[in-house]
């Protein structure tokens, strides 16, 4: 059976959800992003749920979400770069990799046995609220079946993954669209793991030129597998017009079957990502192709998200 899906701005819903969660149930709520699945951060079992119901490999470590620094500084040292990057740019879409304190209260299974921990202070107020209504971190990586198009609507959440959730909060359609970026720090390093909602630009002024993670790294950061945010069909990018079996997806003056962006708005088109992936994978295409992205500003993690999902879905290498 389907979950419910109930408004976000309820105060009963949000109420509901808190008390599901502290049972171990799952929850999928509405972040800036895209729509995360939501656990209990601390309970081993609860995040094995979650690891289950997504098909998700325990190896690929999981952001815990907060209300924000307060709340942050429970579960993970607080170097100075972390804590600037923090107050400018918390709440919203940035997650901070910090070394893990060793009592802190998250089950090990949710950072993969790691040593450090991915920590974001999300902007929705559904979800805002939702965590100071739980009063703990919670886990919640993307809600979808894991490899697949992230959920950008309830519905979304609905049709990937509604028989393994317990709630769904529907706060409408995500503004952000595309995941958190993702920076680890380490002493005064600064390295981007993932480029996301937030801009490389804005995040520069204050770390400096950000870092690429070293080739032999640990898995340290959720999306950072070959093949991720995936359509059932194939991919081809960079493409100028549809061929054959084809589907096209457009950018600016290449207008393709849906158009991300007519005006060229990356902005725009991050929030349109994931939706009209979907929209076109429904259609039944052999093969969708993709008209060329900018790789400036929110492009960078427009054609990160396009590279993975392009990537051949057997190969397991991270």
């Amino acid at each position: 059976m389907t979950a419910p899906i109930k408004p976000a701005g309820s105060a009963e819903a949000i109420a509901e959800a808190a008390a599901i969660l502290k049972a171990g149930g799952l929850v999928a709520m509405p972040t800036e992003t895209v729509y995360g699945l939501a656990a209990d951060a601390a309970n081993p079992d609860a995040v094995a749920r979650l690891y289950a119901a997504k098909g998700r490999p325990r190896f690929n470590p999981l952001i815990a979400h907060v209300t924000g620094p307060k709340m942050a500084q429970r579960i993970a040292e607080w170097p100075e770069l972390g804590a600037k990057l923090a107050a400018t740019y918390w709440p919203g879409p940035l997650t901070l990799v910090l070394p893990k304190k060793p009592d802190a209260a998250i089950a090990d299974i949710a950072n993969a046995g790691l040593d450090s921990i991915a920590l974001r202070a999300p902007a929705h107020p559904a979800a805002r609220t939702l965590i100071s209504a739980f009063g703990a971190p919670l886990v919640a990586p993307s809600a979808n079946p894991s490899g697949s198009i992230s959920p950008t609507t309830a519905q979304h959440v609905a049709d990937g993954l509604g028989d393994r959730v317990d709630l769904i909060l529907d706060g409408g359609a995500c503004p952000v669209g595309v995941e958190s970026t993702v920076v680890a720090i380490d002493g005064k390093r600064a390295i981007l793991l993932r480029p996301g909602g937030l801009a490389r630009v804005q995040i520069e002024p204050i770390t400096g030129p950000l870092e690429a993670p070293g080739a032999d790294a640990p898995l340290a950061s959720p999306g950072m597998l070959k093949s991720h945010y995936a359509p059932k069909a194939a991919m081809r990018l960079n493409a100028s017009e549809a061929r054959p079996g084809e589907l096209l997806l457009g950018f600016g003056a290449i207008g393709g079957h849906i158009n991300l962006s007519e005006a060229g708005d990356l902005a725009e088109a991050a929030t349109r990502l994931f939706a009209a992936l979907r929209d076109l994978d429904a259609r039944g295409p052999e093969r969708i192709a993709v008209a060329p992205i900018p790789d400036q500003g929110l492009g960078e993690a427009i054609n990160d998200r396009l590279q993975r999902a392009a990537a051949p879905k057997d190969d397991p290498t991270p």
